[in-house]
């Protein structure tokens, strides 16, 4: 049956094989986390928050302007489907961006302006959005954080069982996040010197895991590997249900949805014009984040040049969130690194025989153990 498809659609899997061979070890986010970060943040605090970190970054094995023309001399028009074809003409746009914003990590207006066109910047409807979450009183301490790094990756090792797959767990010196999953390696990175809270673990495992891993294998098993290298705009839809699996399992916090919110302040301020210590003093001294959790806000919003991504979070969040009380099965989006936008090619795809039904699915989907009734009331309301 798989080969009678692949003869159906011989020119459509030519050219996904080849755009999966030119994007084999292009993932982003592999070559945006510091080397020296630890070194850099004591350096910073020494001089009273006013010398900007100076990053290092891993070097880049690729030939950016070769892969980009291999990109470009695919023939479309061997894809019979419009629709198909539409799509595969954004995923090769969307990947000569991927590649243009790797290739220049560390010039700055170079990369800030790589990453707009990536991911775009808040507007002003985000910025309200995040004002009005932080704006909400915490009456809950936050738990203390009492576990190592490998308590957590032997929690992480405990939660997987719960799924299907074989997934890595190590140990790493240089990720921005306490935990980061690559996609390419099917590994989850646990920050080696980081300390967790019970319910971190619980959130990072369900976000991680939950569906980043998840969405990761699915992709793998689909015929066309444009599910495991990713659609455009995926990153907004993968937050999106990652943080939303995390508020299934009732693991979302106030204190979480806080830090969404600062990183989309971090993020308006990098579009504004804000260099790093401007951005810190703006998270540290006007909304008193204290000094650890600004400096890593900050670090994600202007690594590499200016990220802006972090702002797709709490805009994913609130798409997911309102796709799920309108719709309630989420699973269309667990095919692997897809996007919300691209719902009814997805679904084509799925009559045509082009896509399977994903193998794995988000168990904190399954039931909403959420009782936080602010929780709720904020994605109500969010605009």
């Amino acid at each position: 049956m798989k080969n009678a498809l692949i003869d159906q659609y011989k020119g459509l899997f030519a050219i996904d094989r080849n755009l999966d061979r030119l994007n084999k070890g292009i993932e982003l986010l592999t070559y945006l986390n510091p080397l020296n970060s630890e070194k850099e943040k004591q350096k910073f605090y020494a001089s009273k928050f006013t010398e900007g970190p100076k990053f290092r970054y891993p070097k880049r094995n690729f030939n950016a302007f070769k892969l980009q023309q291999g990109l470009f001399l695919n023939n479309l028009e061997e894809i019979q489907d419009d629709d198909i074809r539409a799509l595969y003409q954004s995923i090769i746009y969307y990947y000569s961006n991927v590649l243009q914003c790797s290739d220049v990590i560390g010039e700055k207006r170079k990369f800030f302006y790589n990453s707009l066109r990536l991911y775009g910047a808040p507007k002003e409807r985000d910025v309200q959005n995040a004002k009005f979450i932080i704006h909400f009183k915490n009456h809950h301490q936050e738990d203390p954080k009492i576990y190592s790094a490998n308590d957590a990756i032997a929690y992480f090792e405990k939660f997987v069982k719960g799924y299907d797959f074989q997934m890595n767990i190590k140990l790493s010196n240089s990720i921005a996040a306490d935990a980061m999953v690559s996609n390419k390696l099917q590994t989850l990175f646990v920050k080696k010197n980081a300390r967790f809270s019970s319910n971190q673990l619980k959130t990072l495992a369900n976000h991680e895991i939950g569906v980043h891993m998840v969405t990761t294998f699915n992709g793998i098993n689909q015929p066309l590997k444009i599910f495991s290298n990713g659609f455009p705009k995926n990153v907004e839809t993968q937050e999106g249900l990652a943080v939303f699996s995390e508020y299934m399992s009732g693991a979302l916090t106030l204190d979480r949805l806080k830090t969404l919110a600062y990183r989309v302040i971090a993020a308006d301020s990098l579009t504004d014009g804000y260099d790093f210590a401007d951005t810190f003093d703006l998270l540290h001294n006007q909304y008193k984040l204290d000094r650890d959790k600004a400096y890593i806000i900050t670090l994600r919003v202007h690594r590499g040049g200016g990220f802006t991504k972090d702002f797709l979070y709490l805009t994913g969040l609130k798409k997911v969130y309102d796709y799920y009380i309108k719709h309630q099965d989420l699973s269309v989006f667990l095919t692997g690194k897809v996007s919300l936008e691209h719902q009814s090619s997805i679904m084509r795809m799925l009559d045509l025989g082009l896509v399977h039904n994903p193998i794995h699915l988000t168990q904190s989907y399954n039931h909403n153990y959420n009782t936080n009734k602010t929780i709720d009331f904020i994605l109500e309301n969010l605009r």
